[in-house]
C-alpha cells in the first residue's frame, strides 16, 4: 500500500515519503491517528515536533487534536510552541548539559507554577514579564 499526497493545491499527488516534509509527515500521521482513534489499538503515540513550520491558529488546532487523542491514549509530544504545549495535561521539561565531551539529559515533571513559567518562557523568550505569565496562565486554562 502506498499513500499519495499533494503538499499544495494544484500540485499532482506523489508518494508521501517524497513530497512531504518531516513536519508534514508528522501532521499527516496526527490526522490519520485522529481519524482512527476510535478503532486503533495503539496505547501510546509519540509526536516529535509535529508543529514544525506552523504557528498561530494552526498550532492551536494541532494542540487541540493532540489533546483529543490524549483522552483515549497516552500521547507524548515534543514541541517548542506554546499553543501546542498549553494543551498538555502534564508537562515535562527536558534539558541538556554539556561537560566537556559528556552530554547528559535531565527530565523534570512540572507543577502548576512551573508549567506557567515554561509556557511563558516559550512565549516571551529571554524576558518573562507579568503580562507574559498572565498570557501563559490563560493559555493553560483555556
Amino acid at each position: 500500500m502506498s499513500f499519495l499526497a499533494a503538499s499544495h493545491p494544484g500540485l499532482p499527488p506523489g508518494p508521501l515519503g517524497k513530497v512531504a516534509s518531516g513536519g508534514e509527515l508528522s501532521r499527516i500521521s496526527l490526522a490519520i491517528q485522529t481519524a482512527l482513534s476510535g478503532v486503533a489499538g495503539v496505547p501510546t503515540l509519540i509526536f516529535d515536533e509535529v508543529d514544525v513550520g506552523i504557528g498561530g491558529s494552526v498550532a492551536e488546532a494541532v494542540g487541540r487534536r493532540l489533546a483529543k487523542l490524549g483522552e483515549t491514549r497516552q500521547v507524548l509530544v515534543i514541541t517548542h510552541l506554546p499553543q501546542v504545549a498549553a494543551r498538555g495535561a502534564q508537562h515535562l521539561r527536558v534539558t541538556k548539559q554539556a561537560n566537556g565531551s559528556f552530554v547528559s539529559s535531565n527530565i523534570a515533571l512540572l507543577d502548576a507554577d512551573a508549567r506557567v513559567e515554561e509556557v511563558a518562557r516559550m512565549l516571551g523568550g529571554l524576558k518573562i514579564t507579568a503580562t507574559t505569565r498572565q498570557h501563559a496562565a490563560e493559555m493553560l486554562a483555556g
